[in-house]
Order: C-alpha cells, then structure tokens, then sequence
C-alpha cells in the first residue's frame, strides 16, 4: 500500500475511535429538575430478576418493588376440553364461505370470559413499596434527580440549611439485591425513617432485628389461587448514628451514611414447581450482599452493567437541547432539533433489556419487569402475537445475544406445555401457542374465539431461535434447539387444511391478528401472515436439518408441504393483502399490520428479488398511516427502514417522540417523561421496537448482504455507529458525512464471504473490493425462496423506484478485521 493511501485509512481509523469516544463523553443520562408526580415519571432500575421504580421525592422517597416471579395463580395449563370437532365445524363453514357461521361458532366454543374451570392468564404483580421518609426535606434547593443509563445507577441530589444530600440507587448485577446509598456533606446529618407496604391482600410486615421485612402471598384470579409467597427484606447498614424499631417501621437518625440493602425470594422454581424458601433465598442474596463493600459493588456492579452496554455506541450529533431535563426535551423534540434524544432513546432500549433480561431468569413482558398494579393492563403478560418478540428484536442486531435467553428458556418451557393444545386441540403431534401466555407457560386461546384463536404463538417465537443461529453461527445452540424446532414444523405439518379453491395448504381456523373482514369477524383460514410464519417455520427447519445431517425423510415431508403454501398476493388497491380472499379496507387503521410480518422481521419481501411485493407492502403501510399506539410505531419504524426511506422512518422516531397523552387507556402512542413507550397505558414493547428499528436505519443484512446506511434521514447528515452485529456474525463499525459512509469497519466473528451492498462505492484498505456476482455462498445470510406473487388485475401496474447500489463480495476469515471506505469520484 502507497503511503498516501496508508495515511489516508489511518485518519479513517482514529476518525472512527474518535466519534465512538464523542458518543461516551456525551451524558447519557435522563434527568429531572423535580421529583416524579406519578409512576410515569419514575425511574426504572433493575437487574433482571429484581426491579424498582425510583420516584426521587425529597420529604418521601418512593421506591416501587417487583421480582420477576411474582405472578398471581399457580401452575397448570389453559386447555379447554372436547373442542376438536368443534375447530373441524368451524372449518368447514370457512371453506364454505360461511364466516360469519365461523365466528358465532369459535366465540361460543371459546367465550370472550373464561369459562368455568379455566384461566385466561395469570397477571404480574407487584411487591410491594419502600418509603423513606425525611422529615423537614420539603423546601430544598439545587434539586436534580437522573438515571445515569451508563453506569446503570440512579441519583438524587439536593440542598438544605447548607447541606449537601444526595442518593445513589442500583439494581446490582454483581450481588444480586437493590442498593440505595444515603449521604450528606455534613456528619450526623442523616435521618429518616423506613416503611415498607404492598397493595397485595395476604401481606405481613415486621421490623425486627435492625431489618425490616415483608412477607406476602401473590393474588387470585380466574380459577386460579394465587400460591407465589415472597419475603423482602431491608436491611440498613449505618456508618454513625443510631436504629430504633417503632412499630412496624426503622427509625434512623444522626448518621453520616446509611446504605439500604433490599433483598426479594419467592417460592418459584420453576412453570411447574413452587416448592422453593422465599425466606431463605432472599437471606442468601443478603448475606452475599453484606460481605462487599459497598464500593466494592458499585464497581462491579458497572463493570458487569458495561460488558453489555459498552459494546454499541450511537453519535447522531448534539445540540443545546441536550442540556435540557428530559421532559422538555420530549415536550420540545417536534420543534426543536435533538439528534442526541434519538441516541439516548436507542441506548435507553438497551439499558432496559440489560436491567430486564438475564440470563437464567424470566423473559421481559408486556412492561418489562416494572408494574406496580395487581391487575396491570392485559395482565402484563407475555402476548405473543407481537409484543414479546418485539421485546426482543435489538437482542442480537445491539450486541446483547445472551440477554436473548431468558426468551430462550421460555420457548423450551412452551415446547413442553404446548404438546398438551397440539394434542388436545387439535389432534396433532409437535407443539403450538396461541396469542398469550404466562409465568405458568399456558399455551390455550386467551381471550375468546375472537382474539385468542391464533394458534401461531410459537411459529413466531421460534424465529428468534433462528435469528440468534443467524447471527452467532452456533451450531451447538442449534443442536440443542433443533427439537424445538422440528416439534413446531411437526404440528403445522399436521394441521394444515387443504382449502377448496386452490387447493393451497392453510392454517384453519386462525385470524389476522386482533383484525377483522366484516364487523366482528375475523375467524379465517389462509392469511398472509400465517402462510409466512409457516413459510418461516418448514423453511428455518429444512435448513436446520441439513446444517446438522438429520431428519431427511421429514424434512422431505416439509419441503413438500412447503411448496403448497400460498403465495402473497397484491390486492385491488395495489395492498399486499392482510388474507386470502382481497378482503382489505383502504381506510383502515388498525394498529395491527400483521400482514407486514414478511417485510419485518421476516425477510420475504425484497426490493432487489420482489418488487411487486416491496411495492405492496409499502401501499399497505401508508394505507394505515402513522399514528398509532407505541408498540405500532416502534414496529412501523423497522418497516421504514427495511422500505429504505429513512426521512418517514425518522417521522415515526419523531411521532414516538411526543409526549404521551394522560389518559390511561387509547391508541394514541407517544413517550412518557421517563422515556416510557406509550401505548397508552404504559408498555415497554415500543421501547425496543424504536431501538430495533434504529439499528434497522443504519445496517440491515436480512436480504443476502450487508446494507450499509440503507435509510439514513435527512436530519442525521453526519454520525458514527459502533457495535452492530449482522446475520453471519459480521460486527460493524460505521463513520457516515454527508449522508455517505466515510469509514466503515467490519470485524468477521466466523469468517465466510461478506457481501456488502451500498448506495455508493466503497474501497478496501488492503486492496480493490471484487463486484459480487451470484448467489451469496454465505449460508448464514440466505435469502427467502418465495413464490412468484399474485397480484389482481384490478392493481395498478408499476413498482416504486428502488435505488440503485453497489455489491461487492469480500472473503474474510475469522477475526480478521476489515476497514472500508468511500471510493473518491473519479475525474
């Protein structure tokens, strides 16, 4: 290499360090110049199987408790009885177009209240509060609180009569329990009083022992008794000063520092044993806790917290705004430019999934791990027809692959508790899920016949294990989930319906998620999204059969039942059509595009392989607008992106980016002060969903190459993005001005061939990138073998202009370390 062109890939290099660095020295912290007036505006910390709420008052601290096994009920399934010959009446009325017949039938075969002797979910509870109480804190100065999502630590500081107080609060990832740190700048100063509540029925709170503890048991609901027992347990460490028991609560007073250590056990094993000690588990992780120093932990407990946190950086530039609390940046983000929002948002995605999914604990649901009502919204369970996936879509692509597992975990239990509704239900062998489910790992419909018939729960899930392969190339996961696998591709080989007009293979009976055709009607057979999910299903497992050599004789049973699946089909408006017959509405506004499963997560729409497709989908998206509730917006961002246009993928970032409305119910989505996604009420889904979808904007390598920049905005012209994991294990480093990649690094985990696509020619550091030609032969990033699509001659011809870029193959080798940049314009 000349010396001008070593020079040249130097400045790249430190160009790239220097804006990771940038990003790190810009605070990523959310911050308030007040206390939290509600929960809304509360803190969240947490540690994967604990979490808190911090609410940052000055006379009365608040802080809301949950553990991750705190559900209402006791183990056992869902699955109604003697139901099959009803499913094959409702069959049989689809085929014959009697759909309304369809639906009267499955509502009353499922009815929308859980019939007698069967639950519809069980609800995830809360613990109880902690309140420290201060007394004469009421007129202080200089006040600030913040969660510094960095270092995962939460501050209160303010003034009074001269001196300084201040509290540092962490869920510790090294010890296991919630720390809170208690200080003042002058000695002796400290003094408060401890009390802890729960709103749960059966509950008793002792102080004793220089401790305070609450024991309780979680609630009842649908048949159900509720059989969870916990223990929490708060224990002050004082340096000066004195303890006194008063009642049921711990006096302090006169001390120079006090440290609080809360420590939560329950009874849970596992889906289906309760057998445990709360008493002694929550002993365990205090008497751990005690042994460190406090500093000791603190420093552990980030250094743990960065491992994950450290490994992705986002610089989209700051302005003045940054130094604004958080809320009014939310409040001002329409009319004010805040490109440093849009960071802090994306790693505010990864701090929750780090604070709320770790390894050997319980998956995020509806609201993460933070909830403080006994009867939350939809039972904050897990709803599998969109929401937990979403929990989990920036788990690979952000470098957080092993916080995937607590999603993991629950598959597996599923592919247990499911064999109870294939078998049952439907007289089938393998395993499925319906729309919902819950601690105890239900798998029957929830909600009656009109919501809860969907019996494609796990085809869905069980993409995420194919996404992690994708991405990791671990073929010991893979053998070890390849049961999972098969077990699904098993039950949809057995419950496919040869439907009369075509004589195509369809699921029978399901819907298009909580979507209707006709008013009050939404039993279906055939729609578009439960032909791609199965397409997904046959196609993820005949692949998984050939990389591990096994099964050929049925995985040739699948590739036949494969190729009788619908094609996807372009309806009369030009729409890619949500069912099988051209049933959609063109002022629909359904918050639910299921039917978009194929653009997004799914890779079978491509602009480069099915324009037709791309097109259609696109019509679909703007048909059903922009505004929704959160958990929508979050998902039609990804869509954007995946549309490769990034100004209306940025416009859904900015519709997320408004302040959620006060009203606790509707579908008008939005940010709360804490950065909380908005449904509204509160749901963490659109959270990640932004964060995903983010990622989406910057690289994308679903469609058989990476895709650098594929949807940059116009309102991000200059930035660097570090971190990014793509399918075949490639992480990637990104310096774009100008809305043009400066300086790309790639760093090959599995080595293999790296095909890159962009809109403008890149250069090697090492040499002149080969144009690619062909097939890519990396299997890990396969494209989708799609059907040729049916589009109505009713459809008006014609597909959008899909921009035109470049592809190049690079041979890599594992570990290897590759820098790319753009190509000068030649004279």
């Amino acid at each position: 290499m000349n010396l001008k062109r070593l020079l040249f890939f130097s400045s790249l290099i430190i160009s790239i360090s220097m804006q990771a660095w940038t990003q790190q020295a810009q605070p990523l912290k959310l911050w308030y110049d007040r206390p939290a007036a509600n929960w809304n505006e509360a803190l969240p910390i947490g540690n994967g199987r604990l979490a808190a709420m911090i609410f940052g008052g000055t006379d009365r601290e608040r802080i809301q408790l949950n553990e991750e096994t705190v559900w209402s009920g006791e183990p056992g399934n869902n699955i109604i009885e003697h139901v099959y010959d009803s499913i094959q009446q409702i069959r049989q009325l689809l085929f014959k177009g009697k759909y309304k017949e369809a639906q009267d039938l499955s509502n009353s075969t499922f009815p929308r209240q859980s019939p007698k002797g069967v639950n519809y979910g069980m609800q995830y509870q809360p613990v109880g509060n902690l309140t420290i109480s201060f007394p004469g804190h009421d007129n202080v100065s200089a006040y600030t609180r913040d969660l510094n999502i960095a270092d995962a630590i939460s501050t209160v500081s303010y003034k009074l009569n001269n001196v300084s107080y201040k509290r540092e609060m962490f869920a510790s990832l090294n010890s296991g329990v919630i720390i809170v740190r208690i200080t003042a700048s002058k000695p002796g100063s400290v003094s408060f009083e401890l009390g802890i509540n729960t709103p749960q029925r059966i509950h008793h709170v002792a102080a004793k022992d220089k401790k305070l503890t609450l024991t309780g048991t979680s609630g009842s609901s649908d048949n159900k008794t509720g059989r969870v027992r916990f223990e929490a347990i708060v224990h002050p460490i004082l340096e000066g000063g004195k303890l006194e028991t008063k009642d049921s609560a711990l006096i302090i007073s006169g001390a120079n520092t006090a440290t609080l250590y809360i420590s939560i056990g329950t009874n849970y094993k596992n889906y289906e044993d309760i057998s445990g000690n709360p008493s002694a588990v929550a002993a365990r992780y205090l008497s751990a806790a005690l042994q460190k120093k406090y500093e000791a932990d603190k420093a552990a407990h980030i250094k743990l917290y960065r491992k994950y946190f450290d490994r992705v950086s986002l610089n989209l530039g700051s302005t003045a705004q940054a130094e604004k609390p958080t809320n009014t940046r939310v409040a001002e983000f329409s009319s004010a430019p805040d490109p440093q929002l849009v960071s802090l948002y994306f790693q505010f995605g990864r701090y929750l999934m780090i604070s709320g999914s770790q390894p050997g604990g319980q998956p995020t649901n509806l609201q993460g791990k933070w909830n403080e009502k006994l009867s939350p919204p939809w039972d904050s369970k897990y709803t599998i027809n969109i929401n937990t996936e979403m929990n989990y879509w920036p788990a690979e692509v952000t470098n957080l692959s092993e916080l995937h597992e607590p999603l993991f975990d629950m598959i597996r239990d599923l592919s247990v508790t499911g064999q109870e509704s294939a078998s049952k239900m439907y007289h089938a062998r393998g395993w499925n899920v319906h729309h919902n489910t819950d601690l105890w790992r239900i798998t029957g419909p929830v909600d009656g016949g009109f919501y809860g018939m969907w019996p494609m729960g796990g085809a869905w899930l069980t993409q995420h294990l194919w996404y992690h392969y994708l991405h990791t190339g671990d073929k010991q996961f893979l053998q070890k989930v390849y049961p999972i696998l098969r077990s699904c591709a098993m039950f949809y080989v057995d419950v496919l319906q040869e439907e009369p007009a075509n004589k195509w293979l369809v699921v029978a009976p399901s819907m298009s998620p909580e979507n209707s055709y006709q008013a009050g009607v939404g039993i279906s057979a055939g729609t578009t999204m439960d032909n791609q999910l199965v397409f997904d299903v046959f196609s993820n497992y005949i692949k998984a059969a050939a990389v591990l050599s096994l099964d050929k004789t049925f995985a040739d049973t699948v590739k036949i039942k494969l190729q009788r699946l619908p094609p996807m089909q372009v309806g009369q408006y030009g729409q890619l059509q949500e069912w099988l017959q051209d049933w959609d509405k063109q002022n629909d506004r359904h918050r639910h595009i299921s039917h978009l499963y194929g653009l997004f997560p799914g890779n079978q729409v491509s602009p480069y392989r099915s324009p037709a497709l791309f097109d259609a989908a696109r019509t679909s998206l703007i048909n059903r607008g922009d505004k929704s509730t959160g958990w929508s917006m979050g998902w039609k961002v990804n869509w954007w992106a995946r549309l490769q246009d990034g100004n209306r993928a940025y416009k859904l970032i900015a519709d997320q980016l408004t302040p959620a409305p006060m009203e606790e119910k509707g579908q008008n989505g939005g940010t709360y002060p804490n950065l909380f996604d908005a449904h509204p009420p509160f749901q963490i889904d659109g959270n990640f969903g932004c964060a995903s979808g983010i990622a989406e904007m910057l690289v994308q390598s679903h469609d058989g190459a990476l895709h650098f920049l594929p949807a940059l905005p116009d309102a991000w012209p200059n930035g660097t993005v570090t971190g990014l994991v793509t399918r075949g294990g490639f992480t990637i480093d990104i310096t774009w001005k100008d809305h043009k990649p400066a300086a790309v690094k790639i760093v090959s985990g599995l080595g293999g061939n790296c095909r890159i696509r962009s809109f403008d020619e890149l250069m090697l550091k090492d040499g002149k990138l080969k144009i690619a030609t062909g097939i890519n032969p990396n299997k890990l990033m396969e494209i989708a073998d799609i059907k040729e699509p049916l589009v109505s001659p009713k459809a008006k011809s014609g597909n959008i202009a899909v921009k035109k870029v470049i592809e190049y193959d690079l041979p890599t080798k594992p570990g290897g370390v590759y820098i790319l940049a753009l190509a000068p314009l030649q004279k």
